[in-house]
């Protein structure tokens, strides 16, 4: 990475508000509609001076930088009104004046007085908080009168949420989140066969993840009763008997983990999980 005097650099940038404030460089483009506001968003970042090669602020050795939410954790106002215009998989250069940044004060000892600053931004990802959020302050009554597809956007997001913690081995905070999303599908009210369908499909990997989770929480009797709630929904769910299969294991009642595995077999004859744990309580 070779330092960029900030001169040669502005010719390729684009002011992104018009007060020269906040210049910016398209590295990568990324696809989709641009981050929205209040959103969380999954970003590597690096901040660097003129003419220093390493950077004063870095995620990129974090193998999973933190979700950070706009208006809340990300405090440079030019950091916050670049990311506005970035889409999903985008790569970019902003050039910040001191006011967008640090400010005439800077932040001794690492940012000088007035210092403009370059940042390098790559998002990841980003998830709709902000729908999840205005979602979940309203009353019931409001929620609704909310159109089912905005209810099946926000649980969308919240189980996405969900399953970012659980790839970080974060199992509570993952369960807290598919809970959260399971409690709001069971409170829509008057609900029309159509309606009722949808419900449960959208219940349905929500429990096999619950009971994921449980499993991984060491609480097979839990984990027994979120897989049982996926089978009451798809009979033949073969995450859903593997589920079961592994939580009776686990309770050391080995015929109905047998039963269970065998039917998940059945389906999936050629799956090494379902055989391999077949193999473990037939011993």
């Amino acid at each position: 990475h070779s330092p960029f005097p900030f001169e040669r650099l502005r010719p390729r940038m684009n002011d992104i508000i018009g007060d020269g404030g906040i210049l910016k460089e398209v590295v990568q483009p990324g696809e989709g509609p641009p981050v929205p506001e209040n959103a969380s968003v999954l970003i590597h970042y690096s901040g660097f001076l003129e003419y220093s090669d390493q950077p004063f602020e870095t995620t990129t050795h974090l193998k999973y930088p933190q979700m950070m939410k706009l208006g809340r954790d990300v405090t440079l106002a030019g950091l916050e009104l670049g990311l506005l215009t970035m889409k999903k998989g985008e790569f970019s250069r902003f050039l910040l004046q001191p006011q967008y940044a640090y400010g005439e004060m800077g932040c001794p000892p690492f940012i000088p007085t007035a210092a403009v600053v370059l940042y390098e931004v790559q998002i990841l990802d980003y998830l709709d908080s902000g729908q999840v959020d205005d979602f979940i302050t309203m009353s019931l009554e409001q929620q609704n009168t909310v159109p089912m597809s905005t209810l099946l956007e926000v649980v969308n997001t919240l189980r996405s949420f969900g399953n970012r913690f659980f790839n970080q081995n974060r199992y509570y905070n993952a369960k807290d989140r598919y809970k959260q999303a399971m409690t709001l599908l069971g409170n829509r009210g008057t609900q029309s066969d159509l309606e009722k369908e949808r419900i449960k499909t959208a219940l349905l990997p929500l429990y096999l993840n619950i009971s994921l989770a449980e499993l991984r929480l060491e609480r097979p009797h839990k984990a027994l009763k979120y897989g049982n709630k996926a089978l009451e929904i798809d009979s033949a769910n073969t995450k859903a008997l593997f589920r079961c299969g592994q939580a009776y294991l686990e309770l050391h009642e080995y015929a109905s983990a047998h039963c269970c595995l065998t039917s998940a077999q059945a389906q999936k004859p050629f799956d090494s999980d379902i055989n391999n744990l077949l193999r473990k309580v037939t011993m």
